[in-house]
């Protein structure tokens, strides 16, 4: 086919188609708590121990704010051609004999894309106007290479290794009122993010029920036990001016009860990393803790071989991974209003099938948001079509929207980081480069 605009703006768009974690044993020591700024308090959870203020100091103001974005890492290069498919393309199946999504089984959104089966749960979002898919989109960097593609879109400077920070923690430190609370920045996960890293503190929780630190006692582990002595014998103003402030954060988590959390009435996450991920950064989120970012990753993408049709490898991980995402804007009720969920991968798939059933490693993908501000049911980009004459090296889908420019509109309409240049240094994103999807 021809490139066809799927994209115009927000009411008319074309076609109308489209390292520093402590040892884990009984002990803490000072060394291991001052180390690189962080402290690895209960089985694999990590708080920042440079807090500079009280983590009650802003809890209004952000409270007030309210906006919240969520930002999902697809790792292993998730194929886009199967997750919404251009089945109108005659290539498409031409070009996989064996793993392309049949006709009749895709999941119609417009009649020339449709979702993998394996994505019902996707459908009652996007026909209600809250999911926007761009399609075709990625980074212009040519790795293939998963380490550099995932460490240039973390840090949001492709093609550039020597950058420090990560793009998000970037875009917080230059969102309005930027003040410092104590989970303003959530992963969730053993460490922190290369997309969080920077001045702004981020803290990595893998589990909420294990987040103590606080207290004394035959109920408390020796890890908190030890910290807490630590504490209470040391002389050092900084370690007592900010632990105490870590103790704070602790006990509101606390409160917040996580071993004994239950989502919203009729939501189930599937049993799963990435949905008890998602489902704990809801908690964090109902909570009211300040998070104004989270970030949450899912792995299992890597489809070299048998990768699967309608069912699967591939389909496996599509349906964990829609049903955990429809299950956390089900539980987040009216509060869904306020967020915006973001998702990406570090490149798509080659758009012909390998010798084994598979596909190997590609170049543009697709990215969804999800939001209550976003203007979904649609989907936003250009279609650069499937032609042999048409890919990218002759083999990939060829980028037409830069991934920059999506995450950079969702930090701008979420976060309300407006210096973009600091952000995305040297990226071609502007507001008027936006999707307009927000």
């Amino acid at each position: 086919m021809a490139n066809r605009t799927i994209f115009t703006d927000s009411s008319d768009w074309g076609c109308d188609m489209h390292g520093r974690d402590l040892p884990r044993r009984n002990t803490v020591t000072r060394r291991g708590f001052m180390k690189g700024g962080a402290l690895a308090l209960v089985g694999t959870s990590i708080v920042p121990a440079f807090l500079t203020r009280s983590i009650y100091a802003e809890m209004d103001k952000v409270a007030a704010a309210n906006k919240k974005l969520v930002v999902i890492f697809q790792r292993g290069a998730c194929d886009g051609l199967n997750v919404v498919v251009p089945y109108q393309e005659k290539n498409y199946y031409a070009m996989r004999p064996s793993i392309a999504i049949k006709q009749n089984e895709v999941i119609d959104l417009n009649g020339f894309f449709g979702l993998h089966p394996q994505m019902a749960a996707f459908k009652p979002l996007y026909d209600q106007g809250h999911l926007a898919i761009i399609h075709a989109a990625g980074s212009p960097d040519p790795s293939r290479s998963h380490f550099d593609a995932q460490d240039y879109m973390e840090s949001g400077t492709p093609g550039v290794k020597i950058t420090q920070d990560g793009w998000l923690n970037r875009a917080l430190q230059n969102a309005p009122d930027a003040k410092p609370t104590a989970f303003r920045a959530v992963a969730l996960g053993t460490q922190v993010p290369r997309t969080l890293q920077g001045k702004i503190p981020a803290i990595a929780v893998a589990n909420l029920a294990d987040f103590s630190v606080a207290g004394k006692g035959p109920q408390t582990s020796p890890i908190s036990n030890a910290f807490q002595a630590m504490y209470d014998e040391s002389t050092d103003s900084m370690l007592h001016g900010t632990g105490q402030e870590m103790f704070e954060a602790v006990k509101m988590l606390k409160a917040a009860d996580p071993a004994h959390y239950h989502p919203a009435a009729g939501v189930a996450y599937p049993n799963g990393a990435f949905g008890n991920s998602l489902k704990q950064v809801a908690q964090l989120m109902k909570a009211n803790l300040g998070v104004e970012a989270a970030f949450s990753d899912i792995g299992g993408w890597d489809t070299h071989q048998n990768q699967g049709a309608a069912t699967g490898q591939l389909g496996n991980r599509l349906k964990e991974f829609s049903e955990s995402i429809a299950a956390f804007w089900k539980d987040m009720g009216d509060d869904a209003e306020n967020i915006t969920l973001v998702t990406m991968s570090e490149f798509g798939r080659t758009a012909k099938q390998n010798g084994t059933g598979g596909t190997d490693h590609g170049h543009a993908n697709v990215m969804f948001v999800l939001g209550g501000q976003v203007k979904g049911g649609k989907i936003y980009g250009m279609w650069p079509g499937l032609n042999n004459d048409q890919l990218n090296e002759g083999r990939d889908l060829k980028v037409t929207t830069d991934f920059r420019n999506v995450l950079a509109e969702a930090a701008y309409a979420s976060l309300g980081a407006r210096n973009l240049e600091a952000i995305f240094p040297n990226a071609p994103v502007q507001p008027q480069t936006f999707l307009k999807f927000s």
